[in-house]
């Protein structure tokens, strides 16, 4: 009698790993709908986020079926990347697609040059907390209000390279962080973020971001109300009680070619003049040359905050002048609080906090227009007398 043979065993679905494509849209609504009871993606958020520039979209699949996805998004001018969404279908969780996600939601942040992987989390989801916490992700906030159902959300990072500097003091400042309320108010958003690190004290809100606009603006630009420039921005610090240093690269008066009447440049030039002849009065130091990369890490080592004054098309696409505030530096980055947050381009508070710019980026950001306009506003704790 033939020996009998053991049924042999299937052998698993071998799983694929690419980029989704827009025929994906259905399968991806339906993983939403039973990944997530509130914040879902939907359809016109898929299709919009495909199409982007500074996404990626990758999908786990088995026998052609999609098991899971990972949304990132990628900051353009930065080397922050954001895991926006990640969610695997129910019948086909515990298999490890999660964490083959992740893997390459990082592997993807890393070969378009970013450096730190940023997310948010339920506080209730310990499933996904338990996941990004033993991949090394740390918490590092928390966003008060975030979803839907008003719950808070945790927000983690993760170093996608190492770094050869050793870990922060604790004796340098934090920075808090403050979104500009107007299109005009970068400055006055800016300026308030360095003088909270120095005096936690100080309440931020849109009294006091509109006061110091009021104080700062040049009042005019190429449209609508007139942006703050550094000397302004100088001078309300000083008010403030800080001490400050001024670095601009230009003695006139600055952004006459933001407008085309010359009666609108010939008020700026008189608040110009006024605000130098302001400042003659005071402590500010001004030096008219520029600061270097090496020259803000070596302010902020110093337990200085400074805001810089940046060409927002790198980050924006659009040519705007534009203030950021630089909260530390390392072997690699500059970190920097950008003030502008845009929610109809699905970034928010999360995505500009600490921002790691490379270095030689920053230095040719911080330039604006023709003349290649470079201007800093430097604080510190002013001593006492």
């Amino acid at each position: 009698m033939p020996d009998q043979i053991a049924p042999s065993t299937p052998a698993p679905t071998p799983s694929v790993l690419r980029k989704a494509v827009a025929a994906d849209i259905s399968r991806l609504l339906e993983i939403e709908v039973g990944s997530f009871a509130t914040d879902r993606l939907t359809r016109r958020s898929f299709k919009y986020l495909l199409s982007r520039g500074h996404a990626v979209t990758l999908v786990e699949t088995e026998a052609e079926l999609i098991t899971g996805y990972v949304l990132v998004l990628l900051n353009a001018g930065t080397s922050l990347a954001r895991l926006y969404s990640l969610a695997v279908a129910p019948d086909r969780r515990g298999r490890g697609i999660a964490q083959r996600l992740l893997a390459a939601a990082e592997a993807a942040a890393i070969e378009q040059g970013s450096a730190y992987l940023r997310l948010e989390v339920r506080p209730d989801n310990t499933e996904a907390i338990t996941l990004y916490k033993r991949a090394g992700y740390r918490e590092f906030g928390i966003y008060d209000d975030y979803y839907e159902d008003h719950m808070a959300a945790l927000r983690l990072e993760r170093r996608l390279i190492p770094t050869t500097d050793p870990p922060r003091s604790p004796d340098l400042p934090t920075v808090p962080y403050y979104s500009q309320t107007l299109d005009f108010t970068c400055g006055p958003a800016a300026l308030m973020m360095a003088m909270k690190a120095l005096a936690p004290m100080l309440d931020l809100d849109r009294t006091l971001e509109l006061r110091l606009w009021r104080e700062s603006t040049t009042v005019f630009m190429t449209s609508g109300h007139g942006g703050c420039g550094p000397h302004g921005l100088a001078l309300a610090a000083w008010r403030r009680g800080f001490d400050v240093e001024l670095c601009v690269n230009d003695d006139q008066a600055l952004f006459l070619d933001s407008v085309r009447s010359e009666d609108k440049k010939e008020v700026m030039r008189l608040v110009h003049e006024d605000f130098l002849g302001e400042i003659a009065a005071t402590g500010i130091r001004v030096h008219h040359r520029t600061l270097t990369a090496v020259d803000l890490a070596a302010a902020v080592g110093e337990a200085a905050i400074p805001i810089v004054l940046i060409s927002s098309y790198r980050l924006y696409r659009a040519k705007f002048p534009h203030w950021v505030v630089v909260t530390g530096a390392d072997d690699r980055f500059i970190y920097a609080h950008d003030p502008l947050v845009e929610p109809d381009q699905h970034n928010s508070a999360l995505d500009r906090i600490n921002m790691p710019i490379a270095r030689k980026d920053f230095e040719h950001m911080a330039r604006y227009g023709k003349a290649l306009l470079q201007a800093s506003v430097i604080l510190r704790t002013r001593p006492r007398s």
